[in-house]
C-alpha cells in the first residue's frame, strides 16, 4: 500500500495572503487582537488553507489522477493556529481509497477523513 505526507508551517502571513486570494477576510483568520476575543483566543486558519495539503500529498501520490478524479469526505477536528506545523498523511487502506489526516506538531488531529481516486 502506498503513502506519502507534506509537513508545513502555517504563518499569519500565509493566512492574510490566502484571505486576499480567496476573497475570505474574516477576522478571526486576519485579525489577531478580534481573534483574541472569540472562543478560539487568537487567529485559526482557513479550513481550506489545511485541507489543501492533503490535495497536495495526494498529487504526489496519485498525479493528474487526483485532479481528475479524486474525492474528500473530512471533518474538521480542532483549529489550526499560526505557528502549527501541520502533517498532511495519506495512507492507502483498499485500491483506490486513502486514510487522510493533518495534525499538529502536538498530535492533535485537525482534519481526518477519506480520500477516494478512480472511483
Amino acid at each position: 500500500m502506498s503513502a506519502g505526507s507534506v509537513e508545513r508551517m502555517i504563518t499569519q502571513q500565509q493566512l492574510g495572503a490566502y484571505a486576499d486570494a480567496s476573497g475570505d477576510h474574516n477576522p478571526i483568520h486576519i485579525d489577531p487582537e478580534f481573534a483574541a476575543g472569540t472562543m478560539f483566543k487568537g487567529p485559526i486558519a482557513h479550513g481550506m488553507l489545511v485541507l489543501a495539503l492533503i490535495g497536495e500529498a495526494m498529487h504526489d501520490i496519485t498525479g493528474d489522477a487526483w485532479v481528475s478524479s479524486g474525492r474528500l469526505k473530512v471533518r474538521f477536528k480542532a483549529p489550526t493556529r499560526p505557528g502549527d506545523t501541520v502533517t498532511a498523511s495519506a495512507e492507502e487502506s483498499k485500491a483506490g481509497e486513502w486514510a487522510v489526516s493533518c495534525v499538529n506538531q502536538r498530535g492533535e488531529v485537525l482534519v481526518e477523513g477519506r480520500a477516494w481516486v478512480g472511483r
